[in-house]
């Protein structure tokens, strides 16, 4: 972190808004000074992320996560600080020179950013293939037969990827790219016989895949005729993650963001198609099933998600695979079934947009779907309902808020025709111990017992509030760093982890660094970081006559603990109590001790 000039992260910190930053991932609304929405490293219903424009930081009030914009990037992104420095820079036209890292994360920009590169070229290259070499006429007429225009063509960036095994290769060869950055990249595989390789994609339609800073990260790729396998991706990758990537999510993230819900479909076709057809919130899944990572995702986006699928058994088995995620992640979802012999794709080019969306407003409701489809599969026979009771136990478990558990039981009782105390006996208790009384914990987010934020935090008695109160003043009022520095008040602080924060804020005062607290806290390790940014986060307001009246109140508290201790030292001797007497001057010593520890 200290190899690049403090110069240059100061000008790229400068230039970059945290809140423009953040909320191109997170929604954020506006809430007083503050930004807040659902933070995107743990599962919460109620916003406990809370974003500070004035000072540039970030922080949740539910997990502890915190830090500055470059924080933020490491943490979302998987960056390191050189890396989200970089990226950044880049952003503003500001370079971040190769001398100023270290090797490894040479070796680590370097990979990604030679990846990033082939992708890009690669992009250009499957393009080039459809659009102006004889030889994609073929794919260009599959596609023209789907029904893809040009200008759906065009913004999505599709390709074709030619016959043979080596075109790829060959094109990447004459450039003189690397045959290991090649195979990083996912898009070539060596050989098994012999030296080199050969292309992964061969005769197929090419999708180029989007991440969260819309740059391609890797590619999906289709057959034109009945061969398998049918999809082909790329592979993961340093910059390609499966789990955390949806196809169509760089175009959809407007949409999104107007509507409030995300159309979540199987095939890359189905986001063309619906896309094409003016639904402009529409994403898919790369041939996985949706992850809590996807959801996270979409929730930054997004307050709804409809599933999409194009038969009933799909999205029984979608249902219940991911019940326990969208519990999980505190995200609402329906499920919309499309009539029988279509999928998205075939649905909108038939009837349009209008009965799409028509047909939406009928998706139902996760949980009733899969009591209905389960009734649906099992009947009403004495056989069928304790089938259907027994299929039922899983989601039913999976739901923490008794509430909501207690009217499924009832709704399901009536529905089988059993007693509703029947039911819930056979139901069970939920599977999570999780306190469904914590959901509505004042900070806005439940934090689990025992976990390192909730210990990190906690400040017990007079003294620790009285000192946790003058670093947030030493945070928040910088004119006092001298006066506390010449008052030696740190030298009296009990709470080491405040003494802590406090001993750097006061060095990088006396070295001129720049006192702003987004850069600051970068310097600070991860605990420290989160008590700090917590602190700043306060809305107390001080002037110089409140910080100053705090530090006399601050040091006659500790003058009267040493008035008290001599007297006690005193009275030992004078009752001849050896015992008393050394424990107290023991005590005597280790508050000096600590005093000469500070400087």
């Amino acid at each position: 972190m200290d190899r690049i000039p403090e110069k240059t992260i100061s000008e790229i910190r400068a230039v970059s808004d945290i809140v423009s930053v953040i909320s191109e991932v997170v929604l954020l609304k506006r809430a007083g000074k503050n930004y807040v929405g659902l933070c995107p490293f743990h599962s919460e219903k109620t916003p406990s992320f809370t974003v500070n424009s004035d000072k540039q930081i970030f922080y949740c009030f539910g997990c502890g996560a915190g830090g500055s914009v470059f924080t933020f990037l490491m943490k979302h992104e998987g960056l390191s600080f050189p890396e989200a420095v970089r990226m950044l820079g880049r952003r503003h036209g500001i370079a971040v020179s190769d001398n100023d890292l270290s090797p490894e994360e040479q070796r680590r920009i370097r990979e990604r950013e030679g990846i990033f590169d082939i992708n890009e070229q690669a992009t250009a290259f499957f393009r080039r293939m459809l659009v102006e070499d004889p030889v994609g006429c073929r794919a260009l007429d599959y596609l023209r037969k789907r029904g893809m225009s040009m200008e759906t063509i065009d913004r999505f960036s599709l390709g074709y990827a030619p016959e043979g095994w080596d075109a790829l290769t060959r094109f990447f060869a004459d450039r003189r790219i690397s045959d290991m950055l090649l195979k990083q990249s996912g898009l070539v595989i060596a050989k098994k016989n012999g030296p080199g390789h050969y292309d992964r994609f061969r005769n197929r339609i090419v999708f180029p895949i989007a991440g969260t800073a819309s740059r391609v990260v890797g590619f999906g790729a289709r057959v034109m005729d009945d061969s398998l396998p049918k999809y082909l991706n790329s592979p993961e990758t340093a910059v390609f993650n499966k789990r955390r990537s949806l196809y169509g999510l760089e175009a959809a993230r407007s949409g999104c963001r107007e509507k409030g819900t995300v159309y979540v479909v199987e095939g890359y076709f189905d986001v063309l198609a619906l896309s094409q057809a003016g639904v402009p919130n529409v994403v898919a899944t790369l041939g996985t099933a949706l992850s809590s990572e996807h959801v996270r995702i979409l929730k930054g986006y997004v307050r709804e998600i409809i599933l999409v699928y194009d038969s009933d058994q799909a999205g029984m088995r979608a249902a219940f695979k991911s019940v326990e995620i969208f519990r999980r992640e505190n995200m609402d979802a329906r499920i919309l079934v499309l009539p029988e012999g279509h999928d998205p794709d075939s649905f909108i080019r038939k009837f349009g947009r209008d009965a799409f969306e028509a047909a939406a407003q009928s998706a139902r409701n996760m949980m009733d779907f899969m009591m209905e489809e389960t009734i649906r599969k099992h009947g009403l026979s004495v056989e069928g309902k304790i089938r259907v009771i027994e299929e039922m136990r899983q989601p039913f478990s999976a739901v923490s808020d008794s509430m909501a558990r207690s009217l499924y039981i009832r709704n399901l009782a009536e529905r089988v025709g059993v007693d509703e105390a029947v039911v819930a006996g056979r139901i069970g208790r939920p599977a999570s111990g999780r306190d469904s009384r914590r959901e509505n914990d004042p900070r806005g987010a439940y934090v689990a017992e025992g976990s390192d934020y909730q210990d990190s935090i906690g400040f017990e008695g007079r003294h620790a509030r009285i000192e946790r109160k003058i670093v947030t003043v030493m945070l928040q009022f910088p004119d006092l760093l001298a006066e506390i520095d010449r008052r030696r008040i740190l030298d009296d602080f009990e709470d080491e982890r405040l003494k802590s924060i406090g001993r750097h804020l006061l060095a990088n005062y006396k070295s001129g660094g720049e006192h702003h607290i987004s850069n600051f806290i970068e310097k600070l390790d991860e605990a420290e970081r989160a008590i700090a940014i917590n602190l700043a986060m306060e809305g107390d307001v001080w002037d110089r006559g409140g910080c100053l009246r705090l530090l006399t109140q601050f040091e006659s508290g500790r003058k009267r603990q040493t008035d008290n201790l001599l007297h006690k030292i005193e009275a030992a001797r004078r009752n001849n109590n050896q015992a008393l007497l050394l424990e107290l001057l023991k005590e005597k010593q280790n508050r000096a001790r600590k005093r000469q520890t500070i400087n």
